[in-house]
């Protein structure tokens, strides 16, 4: 094992602004002595979602604030080098917040085990956070019915894709929004949206008029701004508003205005939640058995964008915000 430890660390606050290089600073430190209970893991993979961006604002409240001069937050795959747990064994692969580092030292109790097969980074993806977003998020809130029309803002992402999916499975009509031909043509052809809106070649109002005018019986939002607005001039009697993310609100840093067509709610006698999914964590391991499943039988696919190197980890973050990433953005380590 190797006695260096590469880490990136927090260096600014990204508030009103999109990512910089200053925002992160790379340093070099000793591989930490395992404490009692606690386990050595070596990262393996990386995943990134738009809220580190908001962790790094220290904006929303629901998770311990960040500090300037600590080890990036992230969640990550790697292997137990050293163990001071009686519950992991050297050589297991296991998952959780391992941050921006070669080496993490976490307790014992925050750390899973997950199988070493063909879907080990999947427990980043549709096996994790984002499969337990989407599967939660729809199911939860959505509350879908067979014949409902779904929409979903940000599809081709790896929260959004898995959104539809979940959508078909419960007898869903799905129209995903999506930035650019080659994303929308995955999402019908490889996915199985029934209709997919180029955001940035088409007239997203118009389209979703001409597709589901006044018929949206559940919107699935991650995007906010100017898309949510149009869906709600949109939605059904007894809408489902799911408020997941406002990925639309992440460069600037502020909240966004209040949406204008929000009264038809009213009209519609419609509802909007939004929901943090680490408040169904005690339901992960049944979620998480129904979506293996599924990807066993098929009726899950997903996309994986993995890039390559500890140096490249602070640009991969930025790659979603760029609208560079296509399907969950993961990097592996060197």
């Amino acid at each position: 094992m190797m006695t260096d430890n590469r880490q990136w660390l927090i260096n600014g606050r990204p508030k009103g602004r999109g990512l910089v290089d200053d925002d992160f600073k790379k340093v070099v430190t000793p591989v930490p002595e395992v404490s009692e209970g606690h386990v050595l893991v070596k990262n393996e993979i990386l995943g990134f979602d738009p809220a580190q961006k908001g962790w790094m604002e220290n904006i929303g409240g629901y998770v311990a604030p960040t500090e300037i001069g600590e080890v990036m937050r992230g969640s990550g795959v790697g292997t137990v080098v050293e163990s001071r747990d009686p519950k992991f064994a050297v050589g297991d692969k296991v998952m959780g917040m391992l941050r921006w580092q070669d080496y993490a030292m976490v307790p014992g109790s925050e750390l899973n085990k997950v199988p070493d097969d063909e879907l080990l980074g999947a427990n980043l993806g549709a096996l994790g956070t984002t499969g337990m977003t989407a599967y939660f998020g729809l199911l939860k809130h959505g509350r879908p019915q067979p014949g409902d029309t779904l929409v979903v803002s940000g599809a081709a992402g790896a929260t959004g894709s898995m959104v539809g999916q979940i959508g078909k499975i419960a007898g869903c009509r799905t129209i995903g929004i999506a930035g650019g031909k080659e994303k929308c043509d995955w999402l019908t052809q490889d996915v199985g949206y029934d209709h997919a809106i180029d955001y940035k070649n088409e007239d997203v109002k118009a389209k979703l008029k001409e597709l589901c005018n006044q018929s949206i019986n559940v919107f699935y939002d991650n995007v906010g701004g100017t898309i949510l607005n149009d869906a709600l001039g949109h939605i059904a009697m007894h809408a489902r508003v799911v408020i997941c993310g406002g990925i639309s609100r992440y460069e600037k840093g502020d909240m966004p205005a209040g949406p204008e067509n929000y009264f038809n709610l009213i009209f519609k006698r419609g509802t909007m939640s939004g929901f943090i999914v680490l408040d169904y964590m005690s339901e992960y391991p049944e979620a998480q058995k129904r979506m293996r499943q599924w990807i066993k039988e098929g009726q899950i696919t997903f996309k994986e964008d993995i890039q390559e190197g500890f140096d490249n980890i602070p640009d991969t973050l930025k790659r979603l915000f760029a609208g560079q990433n296509f399907g969950k953005q993961m990097l592996r380590l060197d």
